[in-house]
Order: C-alpha cells, then structure tokens, then sequence
C-alpha cells in the first residue's frame, strides 16, 4: 500500500472529525472540503487525471456544505451522505440489471480485469452503497451533530475499509493485462 495517497484519501475525513470536536460540524465539514480540493489538485498535477468517482463526491460535498453554512442548517452536510450513496447504488444497480459493469467505467483506468469481475464488483459494490445510505438515514435522523460525525468516523469508515479489503480476493484473481 502507498502511505502517501492513503492518507491523503483519509484527511478530509479526519479534518471533519478534528474541526468537529475543536469547533462544530460547519468548521469541519469545510475543512474536510478545502482539503478534499486540495488533495484533487495534487492528484491531478501528479497524474494529470481525476477519478470521476472523487470529482462527483467532492463537488457534491462542496455544494452541500456551502448550503449549509449558508443557510446555517448542519442537515445539507448530513444528508449529503445518503445522496451521494443513493446516487451511485442506483448507477451501479441499474448498470448490473442491464449488464453494464459500472464499475469498469468509474476505476477501470486504475484496475484491469475481466467484465465478470467488474459486473461481480459493480453488484457488490451497489448492494453496499444502498447499506451505506440507509444506514446514513438511521444516523442523522437519531444523531446529534458530533454522534453523527462520530458514527461517520468510526462506524462507515472501518466497514467501508473492511468492505474493500473484502473485495481483493476477486480483484486480484480477476486481472488482465492492459490493453
């Protein structure tokens, strides 16, 4: 594993969690958004790509965390969450039923494998999707602003990592070459 660019995906998350506790969910939510653009420009200065997947989620959480320090509402910030999961479940189930391996299009510039593979992951990957935005309903409608970002931090972050290790099995049994 790169350290670089795993921490880089993981501050973001971890300036909500630290703006949060030192002030309140507005001061973390925008700093997890400026350290998301930046870690975009670095990326795309670096690889002079940006994954579709990071674009969408960080122009969303930017959208919604201007609404909510405009409107001083922290709900624009915790439902963000569930839109954006809810988004891609319905992209990546509908792609499935139709036989569309989603999932090729949004990481298969990153990862080479077969279309089985990718239709396997694109299943997997929606069901956990649709979990993640339930499970974002349950926490804003029954949290408060620092339990929510707790529940974010310590519950949706580790199953989301142990989800992904999950899938190395199929990701490594399932590589090609590039062409």
């Amino acid at each position: 594993m790169r350290l670089i660019p795993f921490f880089a995906e993981i501050m973001p998350l971890v300036c909500l969690f630290v703006g949060t506790q030192l002030y309140d969910i507005f001061i973390g939510a925008a700093s997890a958004v400026i350290v998301a653009i930046i870690v975009m420009i670095i990326t795309y200065l670096k690889e002079k790509h940006i994954a579709k997947f990071a674009a969408f989620s960080v122009g969303l959480s930017t959208i919604f965390t201007i609404a909510a320090i405009i409107a001083g509402e922290s709900l624009f910030i915790k439902i963000q969450p569930t839109l954006f999961n809810l988004s891609f479940a319905f992209v990546l189930l509908s792609g499935r039923l139709f036989g569309k391996p989603m999932m090729k299009y949004f990481f298969g510039t990153q990862f080479f494998l077969h279309d089985k593979a990718w239709l396997t992951l694109t299943a997997r990957w929606g069901l956990f999707m649709l979990v993640l935005a339930l499970s974002n309903e349950w926490a804003w409608r029954h949290l408060d602003d620092e339990g929510w970002v707790n529940f974010k931090v310590f519950i949706v972050a580790p199953a989301t990592a142990l989800f992904m290790a999950a899938q190395i099995p199929i990701t490594l049994r399932s590589r090609i070459k590039p062409s």
